[in-house]
């Protein structure tokens, strides 16, 4: 991320600002509602313009005479997102007109001593819409734009563009995106703070605090991680309002564009049936996967109590048998670092090719030990095998009626694989083909 330019997103609450997030990125990732508050935490994502990489930071609205926990927490926020920026972007409502809080946040950004734009938003139809009143900030001359229908939102880009610092390189980044998934309330977000050692993301008693995803950058051992915080998946029926629906649609996103997935399930708990229906999600589709055990510390234990614990989950899901556990406390720091080291290894399992010809001389072992069984009237042959996709890994096994073999048969060839090369953390797949012929 050090290569890329930060431009944050400030203002007091409902200024329009997650909808400007949207427009300026093109994409509707961050969650729009007209509730106060409905943004928590800085919120980034990657935008480009103008062949220009930079990082766009949504942050909640400002309120600074609150002594609210939540306002409390979301001003500290905001003041580490302007800590971090290189160009801040103070948006404020025409419509509603000038209001005593954005001469405070002025006063903020001018002690930041960073470079900034002043944006004023909801100015659907410029000429029926008076925004020279924000003149009087003192703040230079207010760029008008409409987040809802775009107008303007072109200028606006090409006025941040002009004013980001030059950097070395494109900016490009391979960064390994890892998201943070689970249950609410089981300490994500905790998880991510303890990891990177500062407090990025609100943390709070109350469920369900974190709403969007939530992308962190972070460097371990020369790669780069994207970690990506994601809102609690609940039960559908327990879904009670549109934030919530929209935080589980967005969760499931995250998981579609992540490489790797961590979910993190309580302790004291144990594996619930949803924690197993979002392990599942994440592995169907394609992912690699890691089951972090938060709340340890909390746990009565003695030193079989851990291999006890996969034992039961592997009983509920198979699949969880090829799945490295970690057991932590988001609280102490117990092992939270050592998932750094762990989520490196399940990446190099996730890329590992094998040769076409171990893969041969591991099918010819496995048909000598077993037959696949035969259909009446018609002969099953296997006759050769190869690696066809990394990450996840994909074996194809060619044969005469690919139609024709069981899907138990399929499991014994799945294990048989994964019993010579592991591919730990990572979905395998086996393709049956048919051989000179289609699928």
């Amino acid at each position: 991320m050090s290569d890329i330019p930060v431009v944050a997103l400030v203002g007091r609450p409902n200024v329009g600002k997650s909808a400007l997030f949207n427009r300026l990125i093109g994409d509707d990732t961050a969650i729009v509602s007209e509730e106060a508050g409905t943004t928590r935490d800085r919120h980034f994502a990657l935008a480009q313009w103008g062949g220009r990489d930079f990082w766009l930071v949504d942050t909640g609205g400002l309120v600074e005479d609150s002594d609210l926990p939540m306002d409390v927490a979301i001003r500290r926020q905001v003041k580490e997102a302007i800590a971090e920026a290189d160009l801040m972007l103070l948006t404020v409502d025409a419509k509603a007109g000038l209001h005593p809080s954005d001469a405070r946040l002025v006063d903020l950004l001018r002690n930041s001593r960073k470079p900034w734009l002043l944006v004023a938003n909801k100015v659907d139809d410029p000429a029926s819409t008076d925004f020279f009143e924000f003149f009087n900030l003192g703040a230079g001359d207010p760029l008008p734009v409409s987040a809802v229908n775009g107008k303007n939102s072109g200028d606006l880009l090409d006025a941040v563009v002009r004013k980001l610092p030059e950097t070395e390189g494109d900016g490009k980044s391979d960064a390994l995106r890892v998201a943070v998934i689970g249950r609410p309330n089981v300490g994500k977000s905790s998880f991510i703070n303890k990891l990177l050692g500062e407090e990025r993301l609100v943390v709070s008693e109350i469920s369900g605090t974190t709403r969007d995803s939530i992308d962190t950058p972070h460097t371990f051992h020369g790669r780069e991680f994207i970690f990506v915080d994601t809102a609690g998946l609940r039960r559908q029926s327990k879904i009670d309002d549109g934030i919530e629906f929209y935080s589980s649609l967005r969760t499931r996103r995250a998981i579609d564009r992540s490489d790797i997935c961590l979910l993190m399930i309580d302790a004291t708990e144990g594996l619930h049936n949803q924690d197993l229906k979002i392990a599942t999600l994440a592995w169907e589709s394609g992912r690699g996967l890691i089951i972090i055990v938060n709340k340890w510390d909390l746990k009565d234990k003695d030193d079989k109590t851990s291999a006890k614990f996969q034992k039961e989950c592997a009983e509920k899901a198979p699949y969880l048998r090829f799945v490295p556990f970690l057991f932590t406390s988001a609280l102490t720091g117990q092992r939270v670092t050592k998932v750094l080291e762990l989520i490196l290894e399940v990446e190099q399992e996730r890329n590992k090719r094998i040769t076409t010809s171990d893969v041969n001389e591991a099918l010819t072992e496995l048909v000598a030990r077993r037959q696949p069984p035969q259909a009446a009237g018609r002969e099953v042959k296997l006759n050769y095998a190869t690696q066809v996709e990394t990450a996840p890994p994909a074996i194809a096994v060619f044969g005469n009626h690919p139609e024709l073999v069981q899907e138990h048969y399929v499991r014994y060839l799945h294990n048989g694989f994964r019993e010579k090369w592991g591919f730990h953390g990572n979905p395998l797949r086996i393709l049956m083909r048919r051989k000179g012929g289609r699928n």
